[in-house]
């Protein structure tokens, strides 16, 4: 699962506030934990029914998506170049 190995202190749109959900990585200035979006994501649902269900923005949802996507792609581009030349 890519958010569990992901450093999201790097991610602007994301905080971790001790206290608040134990400390989990919620969208900034909110409660919402951000393994919501994926896990309705992995679910089936659309950024739309996201949106509506939890009251997020596209910007909000689209920025953690990005994050995730620049932060997998090199280990990704790794995992691709080991597996095209085996030894």
């Amino acid at each position: 699962m890519v958010r569990g190995s992901l450093d999201w202190s790097q991610c602007a749109s994301v905080e971790s506030v001790p206290g608040r959900l134990s400390g989990a990585w919620v969208l900034r200035d909110t409660r919402m934990p951000v393994s919501i979006i994926f896990e309705n994501l992995e679910y089936g649902a659309s950024i739309e029914e996201i949106m509506a269900n939890y009251g997020l923005t596209r910007e909000q949802i689209q920025s953690v998506l990005d994050f995730a996507a620049r932060s997998a792609a090199p280990s990704m581009d790794a995992g691709l170049a080991t597996d095209a030349h085996p030894s």
